[in-house]
């Protein structure tokens, strides 16, 4: 039988004082910084913020008259709006490095069976994140702008504001990327054993009405935008079950790491 006094717990002795903890976030939040200003530099470079704003504007005036643009209503709109769209794309570059520094300040407190799960949730997390506002941009928009201008009666002239433009393409932006973690969270509430793949399954239902409540509520009040959100919520949710039986079984932690042997 095991003694358990020579078991040695594989983080004994990476205790760190306080003070060096406040040390380590505040490297971590420079090289996070950096990262982050160099992205934005490389998109000011290519494609510039006229460039991203060219890119974002381009499914509502596929269905906008020949000829037609946006417009700037504020004083200072030409100016702070590709100046936030490029800071907003800045971010969404710099995600995959963002997510490793966090993930870098907690690990030293993580056992190696944890390690070997942050690594790999770190980079679906983002791909997951970019997959849906590429959703968003590539599909959804197209399909919502041109089912507005079917409703939209000949006597108006669709010509929204650049600012508000800007800020409700975001908030799709966000939303999407938000909703397109369901497998990340799934993953890590059957891997923290705060629920069993069972429960995940029998709740497979209370998603569904979960996922088209949340759509009503993150997207405009048109049918399509709202079903492009719902559905692959619920696929990802699937997804996410299907995840979290392979994440149990390869990142399991061995006995030594869980608890102490007993005699």
């Amino acid at each position: 039988m095991t003694d358990p006094d020579t078991t040695k717990d594989e983080l004994a002795g990476t205790e760190q004082p306080f003070v060096q903890h406040l040390m380590e976030l505040r490297d971590r939040l420079v090289y996070s910084l950096i990262g982050l200003v160099v992205c934005m530099v490389a998109l000011a470079i290519w494609p510039s913020p006229s460039g991203l704003i060219d890119l974002i504007a381009h499914p509502i005036r596929a269905h906008m008259p020949p000829g037609a643009k946006l417009i700037a209503v504020g004083v200072f709109s030409p100016f702070f709006v590709p100046l936030k769209v490029l800071m907003m794309a800045g971010v969404l570059l710099a995600l995959p490095w963002l997510m490793y520094q966090a993930w870098a300040f907690v690990a030293p407190g993580l056992y190696g069976h944890e390690k070997r799960l942050a690594i790999p949730l770190i980079f679906f997390g983002s791909f997951l994140a970019y997959a849906g506002i590429g959703f968003v941009q590539f599909f959804v928009l197209d399909k919502m702008f041109a089912f507005i201008q079917a409703v939209t009666p000949e006597s108006v002239s669709a010509t929204p504001d650049i600012a508000s433009y800007v800020e409700a393409i975001l908030g799709l932006y966000l939303a999407f990327g938000v909703a397109f973690q369901v497998p990340i969270v799934v993953v890590l509430l059957a891997r923290m054993k705060i629920v069993t793949l069972q429960q995940l399954k029998d709740f497979r239902g209370y998603f569904i009405v979960l996922s088209f409540v949340v759509a009503a509520v993150l997207t405009p009040p048109d049918v399509i935008s709202q079903l492009a959100l719902a559905v692959p919520m619920c696929l990802l949710y699937e997804a996410g079950i299907w995840a979290a039986k392979l994440f149990n079984k390869h990142t399991q932690a061995p006995a030594d790491e869980s608890e102490p042997a007993k005699p």
